[in-house]
């Protein structure tokens, strides 16, 4: 399926786990899905994550691919092959962390671990009909994950259930307290957002099943936190991977991107500072009032691998996702189904440092909505 990167045997625990192959371990090469890396020498130790993940109950199987350097949202790799979408298998698998979605789609492992600067784990969760939790901003250890420097990206977790999910989270996150619950209906925010209409309907006929019944919000700063968080993603890609246009071996799509970043100016992302800080203030007055904020993880339904070849044209796609990176809230995407059968996403979140609190609500939205 182009799911695994490498193969693993890592560990001899219960849980089965697969790791995004722009995340370190110890003896095997940190591809991040390109051939500018096929030369690298293994990596000379393991990121904080996955010591975490080997001393716990759990045995590392395999890297999973991604959609190159982490830098794109459809999940089409041309050099290590794309991950079909087990589910929807027409689909984008969506991306960046493509592999890592699929695997848990086909039910290749327990959990597995993605990163997301743009959306990267919400979205593929959102195509591939699983969960996926975008953590705090810092929450959880980044060191041993490419690219080193990033000011927007969180490493988090896939699974086919919320408890999976948390049962994750305390692994990867030593501090996460696993006896938070929701006992009463949580007041709830849904933004009102540009989505096609069949997206709307799944999450409306979601919500009537659940009996809840959400205040509409708006948001002044929404569209100006995508921009921002374009020009930051931007910028710091750029400096972490410019060099590597010069090598001819990055795909036709990224090197664009990367040589399109070139552009952006310190100007550009000292004004998308000043639009976090506007954003993140807004979101955290809403969040005073309501437990929590409902939104689609993606505005349309997820196109087919024929038609989204070209990355840049699917970038609207982010449009709900990448806010939320420049705000550092975290944000779970969990899978719902059109009548016709096709992969939509609710994105749920709560306040800062909070995520025990969004994965109990959505632990109590699911089973409302299943009863």
């Amino acid at each position: 399926m182009n799911i695994v990167a490498q193969e693993a045997q890592l560990g001899s625990g219960m849980l089965k786990v697969m790791i995004k192959d722009s995340i370190d371990i110890q003896g095997f090469k940190t591809l991040s899905g390109s051939r500018a890396y096929e030369s690298a020498a293994a990596a000379v130790s393991s990121a904080e994550i996955v010591d975490l993940i080997l001393s716990a109950d759990c045995q590392i199987i395999a890297k999973t691919n991604l959609h190159e350097l982490a830098f794109g949202i459809t999940g089409i790799n041309k050099v290590f092959g794309t991950p079909i979408n087990p589910k929807y298998p027409d689909l984008i698998p969506g991306g960046s962390s493509s592999g890592s979605a699929a695997a848990i789609a086909a039910q290749l492992a327990d959990f597995t671990i993605g990163t997301d600067t743009g959306g990267s784990i919400r979205m593929p969760a959102a195509c591939c009909g699983v969960y996926g939790l975008k953590p705090t901003y810092g929450r959880i250890s980044r060191k041993g994950v490419y690219p080193v420097a990033s000011s927007l990206d969180s490493v988090g977790p896939f699974a086919n259930s919320v408890e999976m999910i948390q049962k994750a989270m305390q692994i990867i996150d030593p501090t996460f307290q696993q006896n938070v619950c929701q006992t009463t209906v949580p007041k709830l925010a849904l933004f009102d957002v540009h989505a096609d209409a069949e997206v709307w309907d799944t999450i409306h006929h979601f919500l009537k099943q659940a009996d809840l019944n959400p205040d509409t919000v708006q948001c002044a700063n929404f569209e100006q936190a995508f921009d921002a968080g374009m020009h930051i993603i931007n910028y710091e890609n750029w400096q972490a991977y410019g060099h590597l246009t010069e090598t001819g071996k990055v795909g036709q799509d990224v090197n664009a991107r990367l040589l399109k970043a070139a552009s952006t100016t310190l100007e550009q992302v000292e004004a998308a500072e000043i639009v976090r800080c506007k954003f993140t203030a807004e979101i955290d007055q809403i969040l005073e009032k309501y437990d929590a904020i409902l939104l689609p993880t993606l505005p349309h339904l997820p196109p087919k691998v024929v038609d989204a070849e070209d990355t840049v044209a699917f970038l609207n796609l982010t449009a709900f996702v990448r806010p939320f990176n420049l705000s550092g809230h975290p944000v779970m995407s969990i899978p719902l189904e059109t009548v016709h059968g096709q992969p939509v996403g609710l994105q749920i979140i709560t306040k800062r440092n909070t995520d025990e609190q969004l994965c109990a609500i959505t632990d109590f939205v699911v089973k409302a909505a299943a009863h």
